[in-house]
This record gives C-alpha cells, structure tokens and sequence, in this order.
C-alpha cells in the first residue's frame, strides 16, 4: 500500500466512528482522485471525496436515490443520513456488489438507454463541464515540460471557446459525464451503473463519445464492439458533425489525468508524455494505442 493510502486509513477509520461502522479489516479498493475503501465486516463500500466536494458528495447521494426511485440499475447508497465529515474530506456509504465483473461495451449502452430517457429530476446537477478539473490537472502535471504544459494550456482554451458554440445534436437529457466500462459492472443480474460524480445536464452525446474514442483513437474497442454498441443505441456519435470537438475534449481529459498522477508515479510518465506527444502531432496517426493506467 502506498503512504498515501497508509494515511487515509485514518480518515475511513473515523467516517466509520462517526456513522457507526465497524471498520475492522478496512481495505482500499482503489485509491486514486477518490479513494474506495471495503468495509468486510458491514459489506458496505465507502467513497471518500476530496476536500471541498461535500456538495458534490451530496448529490451523488441525491442521484444515488433518484436513479433507484426509477429504477435504473445501478449502485445503491445506504438510507442513512449521509454524507459524513471525516477530517475536511467528505465520506459517502454505499451497498457493497455482490460477486462482480467489470463491465462490457454492451453493458455501457444497455445502462444508457435506460439512464437516456429519464425526465430531467429537480436535482442540483447542473450543465455538464467536459473540461472540469482540466486546467487543475495541467498545473499538477510537473513531469510534463513546461513547453508541452504551455501548449495544453492553449488547447484547452481553444476547445473551450469551440464548446461554447458547439454544433447542436439529440436532445438534452441527464447524461453519466464519464460513462465507459470502467464505470460499469457486470453482475449476476445484469449491468450496473457506478460513479455519479459528473452527473448532469447535457448532450448525451458526451456519454457515447467514450466508447467512440477507445476505437478511433486508444484501439481499445474493436470496429466489431463498436457497431454493436451504435445498434444498440440507435447511432453511431463519430457520423455526427460535432464528434471531432467532443472527442478532443475527451482525449484531452485522458491525457491530462495521465499526466497529472505522473508527477507522483514514476512508472506513468512515459505513458503519460506518449499521449502528450500523441495530441502534438508527433507520432503515427490514430489509433495510438493507449496503455490502461491503474
């Protein structure tokens, strides 16, 4: 375990105090911009936020309970009052799965179309933001050189001056904001959706643009994958005119998350500065066959 994970032990052990959990045996599940932990002896999973994201963790909680309310598979939060306060970070509790598998492309668009149609809830989701947290993550990226930080700095700000006056597509509706296998998983009963923090309001196309981009440019999906996923959900998002824009904004989310944890993991940055010199025009053209980073 990493001394980073070694001390946020602390902070799981006293949400657990605070909520009345046992957490005996606690166990990280992922430790990375948020932290899961595993408590084995309540079966309950809890997500620790990063200070300051309280009202996030609130709505999380709040659409949590929404999406059980209609229905729509995914991971349920515990019915106590939520969320707790654990040294300045926010903690969130949640049903533990049952015995699972990580999710398929077809697990992502069969949870689409069910998330999709759902009328818009009086919930604080507010417009979806591909670019959230992007400028911040290029500030952190310390092992980048300062002429390649620069440069996405200027990326940034062009493809935010193109959103503002994106082209128009399907109707507006609540969208996942970050709805790729990794946020899916496959149980017994069927797929389940996980991760609410970038739930919102915007294009749905924002959550069919993920699965575009692992075939057109990290070679992650095959052409099969991906034209049963385009039947499954009625469309295929790379035929429509704005697909170039939505697809930058995506590749530059994923380099820059890449990029931002090199600083602190060594055995990144040479993934990280390959999707840098990827956006740059340095190597072959797409797909660039991007490495999973864990």
């Amino acid at each position: 375990m990493t001394n980073s994970a070694a001390l946020d032990r602390s902070v799981v052990e006293a949400a657990c105090t605070s909520a009345g959990f046992d957490a005996t045996g606690a166990e990280p599940v992922r430790v990375a911009e948020n932290e899961i932990w595993r408590l084995p002896r309540e079966q309950v999973i809890a997500r620790i936020a990063r200070p300051g994201q309280w009202p996030a963790a609130v709505r999380e909680v709040q659409v949590a309970r929404w999406l059980a309310d209609n229905e729509v598979p995914a991971v349920r939060a515990l019915p106590i009052e939520q969320p707790v306060e654990a040294f300045g970070r926010p903690v969130t509790w949640w049903h533990e799965l049952p015995r699972h598998q990580p999710g398929t492309v077809i697990d992502v668009v069969t949870l689409l179309k069910q998330l999709h149609p759902q009328p818009i809830p009086d919930l604080p989701l507010g417009r979806l933001d591909p670019f959230v947290m992007v400028a911040e993550r290029i500030e952190a990226s310390t092992s980048i050189p300062d002429d390649d930080r620069t440069w996405l700095r200027r990326h940034l700000a062009e493809l935010q001056a193109r959103w503002a006056d994106r082209p128009k597509g399907l109707p507006e509706c609540v969208v996942h904001g970050d709805a790729w296998t990794g946020n899916v998983a496959r149980t017994t009963d069927g797929p389940v959706l996980l991760d609410f923090e970038r739930m919102s309001i915007g294009p749905p196309e924002w959550d069919l643009v993920s699965t575009a981009v692992k075939m057109t440019t990290t070679g992650g999906v095959t052409r099969a994958e991906y034209a049963e996923f385009c039947a499954g959900y009625g469309t295929d998002v790379t035929q429509w005119k704005g697909y170039e824009l939505l697809a930058a904004a995506r590749e530059l989310r994923m380099t820059t998350y890449a990029a931002q944890h090199a600083a602190t993991r060594p055995e990144w940055r040479r993934e990280a500065q390959h999707r840098v010199d990827c956006l740059r025009g340095r190597t072959a053209p797409r797909p660039w066959h991007w490495k999973g980073i864990a």
